[in-house]
């Protein structure tokens, strides 16, 4: 009996012994290969053309799968609300659902859906987007019906108290949410009264719009001159144009598009409001910046990035990862047409209010005094030119990006020329940009709170930070 455990003993030695030499001459785990150096973005070749009454059209072939998205994005939308016309431009948006002078708000949607897609109405602050994606055999039926959509609403009163009756619960929800009510004080305190600081209306301005109000403003803001259509998808060029031109021949050009340039605020500003019992803090903190026209803005997109812009940036690193005072830090640059802010946004744990700005500015002041490495750098722009490839991969993000650089005034090599002027961005450059626009002096801070727990960690802040 012993010998055999003897023997069992010996046995299990070398059995272990020799698993041992196998797993060193075993190969070692094989790294992934490096990345390869980033390839242009390509928009495929545009056909531009402009009708008679102004209209601009833009027609791009992208794709294979069989559809097409037809969007018309109008030149109006909260920029030319008056003071005591707030969200009216959203109204008007939805009353525009509910049918045309030929057909009912079913109709509308029953024909849509029956080319295989939706029709989407979306207000912005400086234009307006009417239009959807639709099966390509369906692409110029499609053009006619958002050209009635556009041209021809037919604004039936019976439906304003139900429209303003969903958007006052909208605005009720959003200003019972600590980051729809830090977002309204920032853009306030920068903009002031300019349409970009009103942020929602009172809910009796609201209920006291009237039908003749909504016609008001679409007679007022709505026309050729301030449109451009969009067709972008597998379709036949010259029968989309055809149906562009036709559906949109005669349309008076109405007024040109509003110019309204801020003056946005850029002196320091702490605003504390009380949210009792607040388990967290909503903090916003920003500046305005370098607008997309300007020629250091992509630089400026690349520090935005690395400072606090993507989950793996310094500021979401630190006070996330490290310290886990929050769970979704994120900082991004906001755009109206030639204006631009950047913002900090981060819902953190209120005994960690103070705690949190001390290590945000900490990052900023770091990233002024100190280049970042090259591999870092390198990183970070990878990932913007992924997420740019990702958001050009669609008939609607080509539409979207088009949109963009039109409302900027951009020219047409702007899209194709991003990945190389990401590339280009220097670790100097971000430390420059940083060093040059992101002030924390200057800032504007609001935090959402608890007010007898954060007064005190703010205490530090409310003179500007040097």
């Amino acid at each position: 009996m012993t010998q055999t455990l003897v023997r069992r003993g010996a046995t299990l030695v070398l059995s272990l012994l020799a698993a041992t030499a196998l797993g060193a001459q075993a190969p070692q785990k094989e790294l992934p290969p490096p990345l390869g150096t980033p390839k242009p973005f390509v928009l495929p070749p545009r056909h531009e053309l402009s009708l008679p009454n102004g209209m601009k059209v833009t027609l791009v072939r992208f794709g294979t799968v069989p559809k097409v998205s037809v969007y018309a994005d109008v030149r109006t939308g909260h920029i030319d609300e008056k003071s005591n016309e707030v969200a009216l431009s959203d109204v008007t948006g939805e009353m525009m659902r509910e049918g045309t002078a030929t057909r009912s708000a079913t109709q509308i949607e029953e024909q849509v859906g029956g080319m295989g897609g939706s029709l989407a109405i979306n207000v912005g602050d400086d234009d307006s987007g009417i239009g959807g994606t639709v099966l390509t055999e369906h692409g110029p039926e499609m053009v006619k019906l958002v050209a009635d959509v556009v041209r021809n609403p037919k604004f039936p009163e019976s439906e304003l108290p139900r429209i303003i009756a969903n958007e006052s619960r909208d605005v009720a929800i959003a200003r019972s949410q600590p980051q729809s009510i830090a977002r309204e004080q920032f853009v306030k305190t920068i903009y002031g009264d300019h349409p970009y600081g009103r942020l929602y209306p009172t809910d009796a301005m609201l209920k006291g719009y009237t039908i003749a109000q909504v016609k008001d403003f679409y007679a007022r803001n709505f026309g050729a001159a301030r449109t451009h259509v969009y067709v972008v998808g597998v379709f036949d060029e010259s029968q989309m144009e055809k149906a562009v031109r036709d559906a949109f021949a005669g349309w008076p050009a109405g007024s040109p598009a509003t110019s309204k340039p801020p003056a946005p605020h850029t002196g320091h500003s702490v605003t504390l409001l009380d949210r009792p019992a607040a388990v967290q803090s909503t903090i916003m903190l920003g500046l305005p910046v370098p607008n997309p026209t300007s020629s250091e803005y992509t630089a400026l997109e690349v520090t935005n990035a690395l400072l606090g812009g993507t989950f793996g940036s310094r500021i979401t690193t630190n006070i996330r990862e490290n310290k886990g005072y929050t769970y979704s830090p994120f900082s991004y640059i906001a755009t109206h047409r030639h204006d631009a802010y950047w913002v900090q946004q981060a819902d953190v744990t209120t005994k960690f209010t103070g705690a949190s700005l001390k290590e945000i500015f900490g990052e900023i002041d770091r990233l002024q005094k100190e280049a970042p490495g090259a591999s870092e750098l390198t990183g970070i722009k990878n990932n913007m030119i992924g997420l740019f490839t990702l958001q050009n991969g669609s008939r609607v993000g080509i539409v979207n990006q088009l949109e963009d650089a039109d409302l900027q005034g951009l020219g047409p090599d702007y899209l194709s020329g991003f990945v190389k002027r990401v590339m280009a961005v220097t670790p100097s450059e971000v430390q420059h940009m940083t060093s040059t626009y992101i002030k924390p002096d200057q800032m504007t801070l609001v935090v959402v709170g608890d007010k007898a727990t954060v007064a005190e960690q703010l205490e530090p802040y409310e003179k500007p930070v040097p």
